[in-house]
């Protein structure tokens, strides 16, 4: 029963939180007279009773989070936050279906950037701002936020950061409590969000859109306030600076810290991850260029390495930008970029996918077989730099993998299954799953997710949400112990 009232308490808190944040929105809509204040404001009253109605009545009662409360919090409140994140959608395109809202602001809570809206160069300013601050407050984790207050209430954090942590977090000259760390990264992450709105305003954006797209850039989450996405300003410098940004937040936040904490960047060249994921993602990026230009999809190669770079950038990183369609360029590229989305953004970063840390193992487990294959009384460790690494931590990474790959396959062929054809469920699958956004054929960047039915929109929606919550979270809820004593 403690671990009912937990969940109920700490949701509620959050529901709270998200009734604020569409305040913002109330507001600018109420200065900028779009005709969305109503739906804000009625969102906004829904939002805060609903969450006032769990929180209040369970902030006596007794509350422990346990493992097992951690796991089932996670699951809840990515599941069951955008019901109530569609209710000023809802309310002001009734037109728009449930499973439509629930899809988009779904898709701005796990930074997909997926979206099955068009006509957004006209939608109200309010209704993109909210799409885009789903975005920037699900950058670094609904959890990991919740952890930097749940001390204030006297519950501790750990096990809910342990449940939502994606990978191996660098705890070197971080800060010793959890709590500490959360905010630490906080302040990193708005910090550089706000030298990207900067930027993105000196390129050529106005204010609105240049925080609208710094959110989306910093949270890799991709949404746009306009149709043609990025390719709306063709502007090099504007890509440049978004090109930038993407991969600074494709990096581990903690190593970022590290770096402004030691005004240097060395800890850049020490980290293992950031290393092996620029070199693959700018090598790619001149490969792609290079296929590009011989195919004769662009007249040069300087043209083709501008549309390459920011194009594989976006997806590898799992943001989901796009200035161009690169449906229509030769299959290799754009199979390719949905390969990097797969592996390469860092643990600790605001992408999604197997992330770099696991593919580094993977390959060094491999390795070491083969050389056990060769030397079969040698004894020989993992190791991460000059760190070993324990047996545990690979079988999980091959665990982890196994699940990853076995559920983009099942979520294929549930797709196909609906008659969808191959390019478009595999691609579609393998962006929701990755948090990537446009797919290839119908899900292309020249179109969106608005042509698939309610059972395809649905399969997309859990490909992101378990993507978002790294597997294990939602998968092991249906493991039989999980459920005992």
């Amino acid at each position: 029963m403690n671990v009912i009232f937990t969940i109920i308490h700490i949701f509620g808190l959050v529901t709270m939180g998200f009734s604020g944040l569409m305040a913002t929105c109330l507001v600018t809509s109420t200065i900028a007279e779009d005709g969305a204040t109503t739906a804000f404001l009625q969102g906004t009253l829904i939002t805060l009773l609903s969450g006032a109605l769990m929180f209040i009545p369970t902030l006596r009662m007794p509350k422990k989070v346990s493992r097992q409360a951690g796991f089932l919090l996670v699951a809840i409140t990515w599941s069951l936050s955008p019901v109530f994140c569609a209710i000023p959608m809802l309310l002001y395109m009734p037109q728009i279906s449930f499973t439509d809202a629930y899809f988009e602001v779904a898709s701005g809570l796990t930074t997909t950037g997926a979206t099955v809206l068009s006509g957004l160069d006209s939608l109200p300013m309010s209704i993109n701002l909210w799409r885009h601050e789903l975005n920037w407050i699900a950058g670094m984790g609904i959890i990991i936020f919740a952890v930097a207050i749940l001390p204030i209430l006297g519950i501790g954090g750990m096990q809910l950061y342990m449940a939502e942590a994606p990978g191996s977090v660098k705890e070197s000259d971080l800060p010793p409590r959890i709590a500490q760390t959360a905010k630490a990264l906080w302040l990193v992450y708005a910090g550089i969000s706000i030298a990207c709105i900067i930027a993105l305003r000196l390129a050529g954006m106005d204010w609105f859109d240049a925080i609208c797209h710094a959110f989306a850039a910093m949270s890799l989450g991709g949404f746009s306030t306009h149709d043609s996405n990025v390719g709306f300003f063709n502007s090099l410098p504007i890509e440049v600076v978004l090109t930038i940004f993407q991969l600074l937040a494709a990096i581990n936040f903690a190593t970022h810290f590290i770096a402004i904490k030691k005004r240097s960047f060395n800890p850049y060249i020490d980290d293992m991850e950031a290393r092996a994921f620029l070199a693959l993602v700018l090598g790619s990026s001149v490969i792609a260029a290079a296929v590009l230009w011989k195919a004769g999809t662009y007249p040069d190669f300087f043209t083709a390495l501008r549309h390459a770079s920011f194009n594989l950038v976006t997806i590898a990183t799992d943001c989901g930008f796009a200035t161009q369609d690169f449906n229509l360029w030769p299959i290799f590229v754009p199979m390719w970029m949905l390969f990097l989305s797969c592996l390469s953004a860092s643990s600790g970063s605001t992408g999604g996918g197997i992330r770099m840390i696991r593919t580094i193992i993977l390959l060094k487990q491999a390795r070491l077989e083969l050389f056990k294959f060769i030397h079969p009384y040698a004894v020989k460790p993992l190791k991460i730099g000059d760190m070993v690494v324990n047996s545990n931590i690979v079988t999980s990474v091959t665990g982890f993998i196994f699940l990853y790959f076995m559920c983009i396959v099942i979520l294929v062929f549930a797709l196909l299954l609906s008659g969808l054809d191959f390019i478009t469920a595999f691609s579609a699958v393998i962006a929701c799953f990755n948090n990537a956004g446009p797919g290839l054929n119908l899900v292309g960047p020249a179109t969106n997710y608005g042509v698939l039915s309610d059972f395809q929109t649905n399969v997309c929606t859990f490909a992101m949400l378990l993507g978002r919550v790294q597997i294990f979270s939602i998968v092991i809820l249906f493991v039989p112990e999980f459920w005992r004593k």
